[in-house]
């Protein structure tokens, strides 16, 4: 990293105080917050003097991501983006389209230390955290790539955004604020894999966005088994957490449940999963799981679900007054779940130098 200030993680106060401190006015900071939201380089703001920007270029540095690599499903228009950062690390963003508008999904670390079995962002363990910078660049390169307004987002990528909580805090009130992108925290869902203290210190945030709770397991067994997050935090510890934060935002927590053949998609899995529910959560707050096909992985031996054990599933948990949707899988042939673009671009950056 280099000593220059990183603007794009400045909220506008801060802005303002960066201007001050350059000998520069107070509704400088306005313009320049204006166009770093939409990806503009200091030499692309035309209404500042040749000297100021010429100032910001020395002693400033706005930390967008670069395209690496970008594949356009010719199924359904969704768009994955591999990103280089500043420092040649790698991640992973995908933009999906919806009848309601445009979302993306972003990673919020490169790498992830969570160990969940199933899941290729965490193959090769944590490299570092994300600046709230190369957060919001995400959404900015992507909406400004595609001419697109991006109305919608997800904490889903690699990483777990509670692993990266202060940098994520100072992204999700960047991407609200008015000044820049606006984009509504009702708009937005944090997906993470039960980090209890994570969910209790966001509830001191009021920043009401959708929290989407990794569960994948209806026992604490096979729960500890694919995901070790749980030997820390239990499912009765975590549902509980769930429950806090609904009744403190009053918005709907969804429960995301990885469907792996053999392994939690039976009949029995779906009994033990509905008896969880009703033990910690009961009538407490509203319901709803989010049943996704397990995306195989070479590194791995888990298979996805049959599509009638996955519909026997969803119809034993609605017959079980708990709402249940299958993710409709978007991107089937560009591999649009994250990490796996990212191990393959890192193995092929090693093998290079060998």
């Amino acid at each position: 990293m280099t000593e220059k200030t990183d603007l794009l993680s400045m909220l506008p106060g801060e802005v303002e105080e960066y201007c001050k401190s350059i000998g520069e006015p107070r509704f400088r900071a306005g313009q320049i917050f204006k166009w770093m939201h939409t990806g503009a380089s200091f030499d692309e703001m035309s209404n500042l003097s040749k000297a100021l920007r010429e100032k910001l270029k020395e002693n400033a540095v706005l930390y967008f991501p670069e395209i690496a690599e970008k594949f356009v499903s010719a199924k359904d228009g969704t768009v994955k983006y591999l990103w280089r950062l500043y420092d040649g690390q790698n991640v992973e963003s995908v933009f999906m389209r919806y009848h309601h508008g445009n979302t993306i999904c972003i990673s919020t670390q490169a790498g992830c230390r969570m160990g969940c079995a199933f899941c290729a962002s965490t193959l090769g363990g944590k490299v570092r955290d994300l600046l709230p910078a190369e957060m919001l660049g995400q959404v900015i390169m992507a909406q400004r790539d595609m001419g697109e307004r991006i109305s919608g987002i997800v904490l889903m990528g690699i990483g777990e955004p509670f692993d990266n909580y202060e940098n994520v805090v100072k992204f999700l009130r960047l991407v609200n604020d008015p000044a820049g992108l606006n984009i509504g925290y009702r708009h937005i869902s944090l997906s993470t894999c039960g980090v209890v203290d994570g969910i209790d210190r966001f509830l001191g945030e009021d920043i009401p966005v959708t929290l989407s709770v990794s569960l994948h397991a209806p026992t604490d067994a096979l729960r500890s088994e694919i995901m070790p997050i749980n030997r820390k935090w239990n499912i009765e510890k975590l549902l509980g957490a769930a429950v806090r934060y609904f009744e403190k935002t009053g918005r709907r927590i969804s429960f995301e449940y990885t469907l792996i053949a053999g392994k939690n998609d039976t009949k029995e899995g779906a009994q033990q999963l509905v008896a969880t529910m009703r033990k910690y959560v009961g009538r407490r707050m509203p319901i709803h799981v989010n049943l996704i096909p397990v995306n195989p992985i070479k590194e791995r031996e888990f298979e996805a679900s049959e599509q009638e054990s996955i519909k026997k599933f969803a119809e034993y948990l609605e017959k079980n007054g708990i709402v249940a949707t299958v993710r409709r899988t978007l991107g089937p042939d560009i591999n649009a779940s994250c990490g796996q673009l990212r191990n393959k671009k890192n193995q092929d950056e090693k093998n290079a130098l060998h």
